[in-house]
């Protein structure tokens, strides 16, 4: 079986948004300080013996989650059209991370997306 290094890097960002639908007090506007944890696998080492730096990782999660800090998410695509909830917000930050960073040896493997200290959702495709 081949190597796999799993690197891991955890960044944040706040946001409000409501859940349509929803039969409580999250269908109200309220918001969250999120945390976001990015999992990339990779399968192979540089020449220094990295198989992606953290830098790019954080980078990378950080340009999505900015885009996300201190909005209203439902007025956001594809919030707009879907609910964002912390399942589908997981997959778009997957998503979109993904499409910056897999590669050959590399592929993001999981987001986790913290909504409180106790409450979380890992999206993974594997």
């Amino acid at each position: 079986m081949p190597a796999r290094y799993t690197l891991k890097i955890l960044t944040d960002f706040a946001a409000a948004h409501t859940l349509r639908g929803y039969p409580g007090d999250c269908s109200k506007l309220h918001g969250h300080n999120w945390k976001v944890e990015a999992e990339v696998t990779a399968t192979a080492l540089n020449e220094v013996g990295i198989g992606i730096d953290f830098k790019q990782i954080r980078r990378d999660t950080n340009a999505i989650c900015d885009r996300l800090d201190h909005t209203y998410l439902n007025e956001l695509s594809p919030f707009d059209k879907i609910n964002p909830t912390a399942e589908n917000i997981a997959a778009y930050i997957y998503s979109e991370l993904a499409n910056k960073l897999n590669g050959e040896h590399i592929n993001v493997s999981a987001i986790t997306i913290w909504e409180t200290e106790r409450a979380c959702v890992r999206y993974t495709e594997e």
